[in-house]
């Protein structure tokens, strides 16, 4: 009898106990994706085009979003001037993310219908520089005037171009330029190379080598270039390029920009 008594019981504590856990599980939330779930969905390839001012921000910021999403392999970036970049979109050059230097050469992207709502994530502005050692004695914009100097400048159509007009126009200084480059990068490496007296590049670029060096540039922070990035309407890729456009405006990306030198949009 006592047997089963005992047994009796026992079936009947672990009916309750079933019952309360159907009960449970009736009542809990659903559970939603993770994030790790949300990256786990990302795969394929990546193609972005970015200002040759950015090279070494989304050279960083790529490798990060490939290690947080390993099923996206980000190609090699093109970074060239942002109206080449523009250009090379409207005529059918296969992009996912388009990055430029000026909001510009980004609304050109955009009135040709291939993207909506760029974001602006950064901002820059020129310094001027010269080779370490200073060889042509430069020490203002006012030099950059000189004929025996041999000065070099960004072409008017890029971003740093026009923002090197502004600022020169602002300080009433007209350059005798010897030669005008398509990006901002070729600026640079003229001047570090000592084939150039002195250049205007943005201070993000003279910060990344020590073969130049900066002089004292009144007036360059009243000339602000601001940068937007969009994922294209064509996009091949369209999640993982949303995926990167967000990557970009976080947190960790805004920590990437601000620690190379630009500026909060």
């Amino acid at each position: 009898m006592r047997r089963t008594s005992l047994t009796a019981l026992a079936a009947v504590a672990a009916a309750v106990l079933a019952l309360t856990g159907c009960a449970s599980a009736d009542t809990a939330p659903a559970a939603t994706p993770s994030e790790t779930d949300a990256a786990a969905t990302l795969s394929g390839s990546l193609t972005i085009s970015a200002a040759a001012s950015l090279a070494a921000a989304f050279d960083e910021l790529a490798a990060e979003f490939e290690a947080a999403h390993p099923e996206v392999d980000v190609l090699p970036i093109s970074y060239d001037g942002s109206s080449t970049l523009a250009t090379q979109i409207i005529e059918g050059a296969r992009v996912d993310v388009f990055a430029s230097a000026d909001e510009k050469n980004m609304q050109k992207v955009v009135d040709a219908g291939l993207a909506s709502d760029p974001e602006p994530f950064a901002t820059n502005v020129l310094t001027l520089v010269v080779p370490t050692g200073n060889p042509g004695g430069v020490t203002g914009l006012a030099d950059l005037a000189k004929p025996d100097l041999n000065v070099v400048l960004c072409a008017a159509e890029v971003p740093c171009g026009a923002a090197s007009a502004t600022l020169l126009q602002n300080a009433g200084v007209t350059a005798s330029v010897d030669s005008y480059e398509q990006n901002v990068t070729a600026v640079l490496t003229k001047v570090a190379s000592g084939e150039a007296d002195a250049g205007l590049v943005y201070v993000t670029d003279a910060a990344t080598t020590t073969d130049v060096e900066r002089v004292d540039t009144p007036g360059a922070d009243a000339v602000v270039n601001t940068y937007p990035l969009v994922a294209l309407n064509g996009a091949a890729n369209p999640e993982a390029a949303s995926a990167f456009v967000a990557f970009v405006l976080s947190d960790r990306g805004q920590q990437v920009l601000s620690a190379l030198g630009f500026g909060a949009p």
